[in-house]
């Protein structure tokens, strides 16, 4: 379309002019702008809160519904209808995420499925981990891009309550909001990405692998077309939604003793980050054990996902299950589960809220 475009405005049908008026500018603060034609007026424009809305007598359209976001921490009024049937919504601009009700359960997803795997946003193809949600509390993703280069994305940020992504291969380029230029997360490292940081992917391998956790399953996503990133703010110890952003580099990083018997393991600084809301770790054998390994938790959500190698996974029903990289599983709290004939090269990233 070969047009400069100069100004938008929101079409609406009304039988009289004058209740419309009063309703718009008396009732919700717009402005009546322009109306024509004097002697007889058949259209009347209004102005406020970054749109325009242009309402027109003997139009043939639909009322629609118009969206007003206030601020503040008072209760929304009750929705409204305007003496045209259009549909007036209040909502806040703080809007809580909602955190749906917990639902546990065990869940093993494996990898090699192709039919598994969709297209989602900026050319991403996606693997749900947890097609349950777990009634909507948690959302679990394999991510991949097959072809590298840029990556059409936006600056952006999330309403939520946790989010972390590590790099199962590959690397990605990655710009976040005063955390200094941009970086690359290479295969083994991960980020948390508190609420409301703006970022945005710039640029990735052949071959990208990410499992990206979050919480709540679904949440709002908002796009930023003012800042740009990297931006010239740099300030490591500024806190969004009271956790700080974080970035674990696999490369040069220590093991310690791991939670179980014969397991050690690399902290991914999660659990400081998010003051204790969560927590991650990367784990690996000692040494070939032929015992086996209890596995279990008794908090909101434990999440595996093989990163390499090959182990027995057995339920609280004590069902068998073996695991190849790719596979990961989600643990019902206080199941006595366990992991046996761990591979040598075994290693599992587990997550934990």
């Amino acid at each position: 379309m070969n047009l400069t475009i100069a100004a938008a405005a929101v079409v609406l049908p009304c039988e009289e002019l004058p209740p419309m008026t009063d309703f718009l500018v008396e009732e919700l603060g717009f402005q009546l702008v322009r109306i024509s034609p004097a002697d007889d007026p058949r259209l009347a424009r209004f102005t406020g809160f970054g749109i325009a809305i242009e309402v027109r007598r003997g139009f043939d359209g639909a009322p629609g519904t118009l969206q007003l976001t206030y601020a503040g921490s008072s209760e929304p009024p009750e929705p409204r209808v305007a003496p045209n049937g259009t549909r007036v919504e209040f909502v806040p601009r703080d809007r809580v995420q909602e955190l749906p009700a917990l639902v546990p359960e065990l869940v093993i997803s494996r990898t090699g499925d192709p039919a598994a795997w969709g297209l989602g946003r900026a050319g991403m193809q996606y693997r749900d981990l947890i097609p349950s949600r777990l009634g909507g509390r948690f959302i679990a993703s394999h991510i991949r891009i097959p072809k590298g280069g840029p990556v059409p994305d936006h600056v952006h940020f999330h309403a939520i309550r946790f989010q972390m992504i590590y790099c199962v291969r590959g690397w990605v380029r990655l710009a976040y909001e005063d955390q200094g230029p941009e970086f690359i997360l290479r295969e083994g490292d991960c980020v948390l990405q508190p609420a409301l940081i703006r970022h945005r992917v710039l640029e990735s391998s052949d071959g990208l692998e990410v499992v990206e956790i979050a919480c709540p399953a679904e949440h709002d996503t908002f796009l930023d077309h003012e800042m740009e990133l990297p931006n010239s703010v740099v300030n490591p110890e500024r806190e969004f939604d009271g956790q700080v952003f974080t970035r674990h580099q696999a490369e040069g990083s220590t093991w310690g003793p791991g939670p179980m018997p014969g397991i050690e393991h690399r902290d991914l600084g999660i659990h400081a980050a998010t003051r204790g809301l969560a927590k991650a770790l990367v784990l690996r054998p000692e040494a070939p054990s032929p015992a086996p390994i209890p596995w279990r938790h008794e908090g909101e959500f434990l999440f595996g996902f093989l990163l390499a190698g090959s182990a027995t996974f057995v339920s609280a029903d004590q069902t068998v299950h073996e695991l190849k990289p790719g596979d990961s599983v989600v643990l019902p709290p206080m199941d006595e589960c366990s992991l046996r004939d761990l591979s040598r090269d075994f290693e599992l990233l587990e997550i934990a809220v």
